[in-house]
């Protein structure tokens, strides 16, 4: 039994999924196409049926897409950008690099997602877009945030990179939004074996700014029409392993949501707070508890050989280097929950006797 990992990608990659992708990848050593060519095409087209969604654009990586999404609504420098502040700097990175200014809202209480009332009241008239970050696997209220973004005109985007599968009333994450942007970083529900990320829109005009957006910005090959290009392409092998994996993922997501449901039924400690992982609206991307005495349980159950982490520890708006841009900002929720999140293992091959034995450990943790 090993519990010192968050996430075993030797374990998720393994088996008869690894002859699968080894396969893969010999029939695109094969073809000779190793960018922008078949492999990619089928990608793109199989993951936007998967979303619901009529275009997908493969990108790079994930923070390339929190970008370009961007760029493609229109965000411009000194554009204002309304975003959460516990999400890792994921966002917030995107949005600086576009010369734009990130604004914060609080998050709720209860699901540690950002409100649909703190984003509203944040609105001003430089406000160019929302992102709203499906954070741990959890979706955010996102007929409430369509609703408020149609209000005011402004456009929607979701930030997918933890949520790949996550859906309600059967519409999944990356349809809501005007767009979206996904990480396929390793260790996501949909992960490729190295970086890449993509687009997805049922705008034309969206998906075709990013499309040129990816290659240079150009309008046709070596002329750049669109400022703010780059090199940001996913290649034909990366492609060709997201495809056998995408193939899995629901049944991956029903795996991550039965771990979280046995955690919520075996843990006992009154000092620790579940969180919710009922429904299709989680897929368990991670499984955060939350509690006073965070750093205690943290060493106690590093002590008994089991993993833990904190995603996030730090607040965007006091990373030190923005902090002097923020220091009138305060979001008591965001605050107060940073101080209290741990992250507990959590993939879709961990056994519920390793499940087992890490509630069995924590119920017997003296608080």
């Amino acid at each position: 039994m090993s519990l010192d990992k968050i996430n075993d990608l030797g374990l998720h990659n393994g088996g008869s999924l690894q002859e699968e992708l080894a396969a893969a990848l010999t029939r695109v050593l094969a073809s000779g196409w190793f960018v922008l060519g078949p492999e990619v095409q089928a990608f793109e087209k199989e993951f936007a049926a998967y979303c619901g969604v009529k275009h997908c654009v493969s990108l790079a990586n994930g923070t390339d897409a929190l970008e370009l999404v961007l760029r493609g609504v229109g965000v411009d420098a000194g554009d204002e950008v309304i975003t959460a502040a516990n999400a890792g700097m994921y966002s917030s990175t995107a949005i600086l690099a576009i010369g734009a200014k990130p604004v914060y809202a609080d998050i709720e209480e209860s699901s540690m997602l950002l409100s649909v009332k703190a984003a509203e009241a944040a609105i001003t008239k430089h406000t160019k877009a929302i992102i709203v970050t499906h954070l741990y696997g959890q979706m955010a209220d996102m007929p409430a945030f369509r609703a408020m973004a149609d209000k005011y005109a402004i456009p929607l985007i979701e930030d997918c990179a933890q949520s790949h599968g996550a859906a309600s009333g059967g519409k999944r994450v990356g349809a809501w939004g005007d767009a979206a942007a996904f990480s396929f970083y390793p260790t996501k529900n949909l992960g490729a074996l190295g970086d890449g990320g993509a687009v997805v829109s049922s705008s034309e005009m969206i998906a075709s700014r990013v499309r040129a957006l990816r290659q240079y910005g150009w309008e046709s090959k070596y002329q750049v029409a669109h400022r703010g290009g780059r090199n940001s392409r996913l290649d034909e092998m990366q492609a060709a392993l997201l495809r056998i994996k995408l193939q899995r993922l629901d049944n991956w997501n029903r795996k991550r949501r039965d771990i979280a449901l046995a955690y919520n039924h075996g843990i006992k400690h009154p000092a620790i707070r579940l969180p919710q992982v009922n429904g299709e609206d989680y897929v368990g991307h991670l499984y955060v508890i939350r509690l006073n005495r965070r750093d205690a349980l943290r060493d106690y159950l590093k002590q008994h050989g089991i993993a833990s982490e904190v995603h996030y520890p730090i607040l965007d708006y006091r990373q030190p280097a923005v902090s002097a841009q923020y220091r009138e900002v305060s979001l008591p929720i965001s605050e107060k929950t940073t101080s209290e999140i741990l992250t507990l293992p959590c993939y879709p091959e961990l056994t519920m006797a390793e499940v087992e034995k890490v509630c069995e450990v924590i119920n017997g943790w003296h608080a």
